[in-house]
Order: C-alpha cells, then sequence, then structure tokens
C-alpha cells in the first residue's frame, strides 16, 4: 500500500508541477530574474542540525552576494519535501537519498545539485544512533526483535538503516515493530517507555543521552562508512529552466559547507535559533560532516539494501538523479 501510495504522489506532484516566474527586487520566488535583481527562493528543510550550515550561510551573507535571498520551511522528513520542490513550492528541498531514490524511480523529476550531510565514521561517535533507555534490557540491535522502535519516517532511510543494523547483529529486521514518530518527540517517548528504541539525529540525540540514554548502534555506519546521508535538491523542470540560481545556490552552499566546517561554535550557536534544545545540550551535539562531494559507492550500497527492502519498484538511475 505505501508503494502504491509512492506512486500516486508521484502522478499527483507531476500533475501539479507548473512553472516559476521570474524574480525581481520584488522578491517574489521564481526564476533568475534580470541582470542585477535579486531572487527569491524557497528551500523546504528538516528542523535539524544537519541543515545548520543554510542557516549560517544566509547569516554570513554567501547567498546574499550571489543575489539570492533564502526562506526557509520546516518539515518532518524528506519524503514530505520532494511533492512540494515539484510541484513549485519550494524551489530547493533537503532530503534523505532514499527518499530521492524513491521518488526518482518512481518517475518524480527531481534533480540532486548540491552534497547535504555526510556520517562521520565513527562508530559511536555520529551524528545518529540507534538508542535505548540506560535502564533497559536491550544490549545490541538483535534485541529489538518483537520491540517497537521510532524513525523518522517509514520506508525510507531511516528504516533501511534500523535494518541494517538489526541484520549486522544477527537478528531478523521482520521482527522489529517501526512505528513513526517525529525526531524532536522521540526524547520524551523513549524516556516515558511508549517505544523501546529511537533512531534519532542530533540534537535530538543529545538530548536522548542528557536523559541518560545511552546507543546501541550507529546505523548509518553499518549501511557504509562515510555514508551520503541526504542532498539538497530541485525539480528537473526548475534546473532546466534556471541554470544560473541553481549555480548559485550550489557556490553558496559549497561556501557555507566550508565555513560551518570551520567554525563549529557558530553550527551551535546558529541551531539555537531553529530548534529548542537547551545551550547545556546543545554544547554536547555531535556535528556531521559536510563534505563537498557526494560519496557514490556509499549511495551505491544504499540503493542496494533499498532494493533488498522493497523500497523501489524500480531501481533508481543514480547517473540520472546525482548531479
Amino acid at each position: 500500500m505505501r508503494r502504491l501510495f509512492v506512486g500516486l504522489t508521484a502522478v499527483s506532484v507531476l500533475t501539479a508541477a507548473t512553472a516559476c516566474g521570474s524574480s525581481d527586487d520584488s522578491g517574489e520566488p521564481g526564476g533568475a530574474g534580470s541582470s542585477g535583481s535579486t531572487t527569491s527562493v524557497e528551500v523546504g528543510l528538516i528542523p535539524i542540525v544537519d541543515v545548520a550550515p543554510l542557516y549560517l550561510g544566509q547569516k554570513k551573507g554567501f547567498f546574499e552576494e550571489r543575489g539570492l535571498k533564502l526562506s526557509f520551511a520546516s518539515a518532518q522528513g524528506g519524503a514530505a519535501i520532494v511533492p512540494g520542490v515539484v510541484s513549485g513550492q519550494f524551489q530547493f528541498g533537503f532530503s534523505n537519498m532514499t527518499s530521492l531514490m524513491i521518488a526518482q524511480s518512481n518517475g518524480v523529476p527531481v534533480k540532486a545539485v548540491a552534497n547535504g550531510i555526510a556520517s562521520t565514521g565513527e562508530v559511536g561517535e555520529d551524528f545518529e544512533a540507534l538508542t535505548v533507555k540506560g535502564d533497559s534490557p536491550v544490549k545490541s540491535p538483535k534485541d529489538l526483535e518483537g520491540r517497537k522502535v521510532a524513525i523518522n519516517t517509514l520506508k525510507n532511510i531511516n528504516e533501511t538503516a534500523v535494518r541494517a543494523s538489526v541484520r549486522e547483529a544477527g537478528g531478523d529486521p521482520d521482527k522489529v515493530e517501526l512505528v513513526e514518530l517525529a525526531f524532536d518527540q522521540m526524547p520524551a517517548a523513549l524516556d516515558a517507555g511508549r517505544i523501546d528504541a529511537a533512531m534519532v539525529v542530533e540534537p535530538a540525540l543529545a538530548t536522548v543521552k542528557s536523559q541518560g540514554g545511552r546507543e546501541i548502534a550507529s546505523p548509518m555506519i553499518d549501511i557504509a562508512p562515510k555514508l551520503t546521508v541526504a542532498m539538497y535538491f530541485t525539480s528537473t523542470r526548475y534546473a532546466q529552466e534556471n541554470p544560473e540560481v541553481v549555480r548559485k545556490f550550489q557556490e553558496a552552499t559549497a561556501e557555507s559547507f566550508a565555513y560551518a566546517d570551520a567554525h563549529p561554535d557558530e553550527v551551535r550557536e546558529i541551531v539555537t535559533t531553529y530548534t529548542k534544545i537547551p545551550a547545556d545540550v546543545l554544547a554536547k551535539v555531535t556535528l556531521p560532516k559536510w563534505p563537498a562531494e557526494p560519496n557514490r559507492a556509499a549511495i551505491e550500497e544504499l540503493a542496494r539494501l533499498g532494493e533488498a527492502d522493497g523500497l523501489f519498484e524500480e531501481s533508481p538511475d543514480l547517473d540520472e538523479l546525482l548531479p
């Protein structure tokens, strides 16, 4: 049923896709606009640490210097952002790679344009983790058989990641009950015992740890070392009609990544502007990596696991999807 829903979503967003108008000094969203004008673009984001470089880059003027004026809209996950980008509601979006591959394999016209984030490659020291309460009897992912595990969206990258960790530990991932829950709701649900485990990312991971929770796996790393977890993307139509805007977005994003990597304290500070994480918890947040280029081999492994889990009706075309 979920695969059918994805297919229907693909049809609906394809039908809803419309041309974007030009931007001028009035700041209306859309195309490249006239020479010297400012192009307003809306970006669909998830309120997590991963997207901090874009907020930081906007604050530092990296986008403004290139004639781009950014506005941000929040969503629970990449699967919710894809339709908004394809319909023209957003000009760019941030999404995990599995959402993008599902969309592309279902004929949804998306194009990745800039790298997003990567795992650190260090087990137990990543920006994501499979977590349990401190007094939980669960010692490894294998112990999650028959238990309830929260992920932010079903049939997506975190489902693949949890299943990979359970499989790696010798368990049967089909025996794990996966439930959908927003990242920022996971720490309280875990602490209250409404779930047995949570697949969290920062800053929720730091909150879980502050409550006495502990890690039992680094699922993204179980998929592949230094996995490209997410990328920024646009619609293929917008990319074709506005190549200069896309180029400027790519350049400003790359500069934002480089600045974020060199200024971790400023990254932590900017996160307080779009999340409610306390300063003392934020100080303990593990930052992801923001490399300039995606890791093609790691994405291929993620695609292979997604196929094994039945996420795709057809194999995604990475040559068409990736920049």
